[in-house]
């Protein structure tokens, strides 16, 4: 099921909606805010999604931010993209109809998922990884610490107290600045760290861990789910 385009023209969307696209920027140069074709409030890119149309009018997201053509740009949050559907705004941002699909928001967040885990994948290849509750354990305790702990979905209510056990000794007070990312299942692990049954990991120091936070900040931000946002103290 798509959306009807709709021929009136929403209050608030100029032809200011759209951007130039990434060939207009100049090379190293990025807008520092776009605005949101939903609110109309300026952002940095970081906290926004920009959709083109495809060959076939289609809206497409581009979570990247690289694909051709002008773009328009909504908040980074499940409930905007569903506002955006809802009223039209793709088909009044791009002044043509642009169908969407009633799916938009899954296929987004799926799209988040897998860049969440590509980037772990990354970090791993990286040496910014390890994984198996021992090395997590042992890799908590000792210096300079761990960025971020990994646990899938069905990891264990057991196993989740005995690492969090292992942070509070760690970090005291300061743990709710340790991010706790939970958010892909057993084999989405798996399929990142080429091996079987990943239930424990955590990033260690490193350009690796940084990019998967990145990356999971994003995910969790579009699903309006809460981070770590304090940076941990070392003992």
């Amino acid at each position: 099921m798509t959306e009807v385009a709709e021929s009136s023209p929403e209050p608030g969307i100029g032809d200011d909606a759209l951007d130039a696209g990434p060939d207009h920027a100049g090379p190293g140069r990025r807008a520092r805010t776009r605005t949101c074709i939903v609110t109309r409030v300026a952002q940095p890119p970081e906290a926004m999604i920009r959709f083109v149309r495809g060959p076939d009018g289609a809206v497409v997201p581009d979570l990247r931010a690289r694909l051709p053509g002008r773009g328009a740009w909504v908040s980074a949050r499940r409930e905007a993209v569903a506002t955006a559907l809802r009223k039209n705004l793709f088909s009044r941002a791009f002044k043509a109809p642009s169908p969407a699909g009633t799916d938009l928001p899954d296929r987004i967040a799926e799209g988040l998922r897998t860049d969440l885990r590509q980037a772990i994948a990354l970090a791993n290849k990286a040496g910014c990884v390890v994984a198996g509750f021992g090395k997590v354990e042992a890799a908590i305790g000792s210096e300079p610490g761990v960025a971020a702990v990994i646990q899938a979905r069905e990891g264990s209510p057991d196993g989740r107290r005995k690492i969090t056990a292992a942070l509070m000794r760690r970090y005291g007070q300061a743990i709710s600045g340790i991010p706790i990312v939970d958010d892909l299942s057993e084999d989405e692990l798996d399929m990142a760290l080429g091996r079987d049954h990943v239930i424990h990991a955590a990033l260690v120091a490193g350009a690796g861990a940084a990019g998967c936070l990145s990356r999971w900040r994003r995910l969790r931000l579009f699903e309006g789910a809460a981070t770590a946002t304090e940076e941990p103290e070392t003992a």
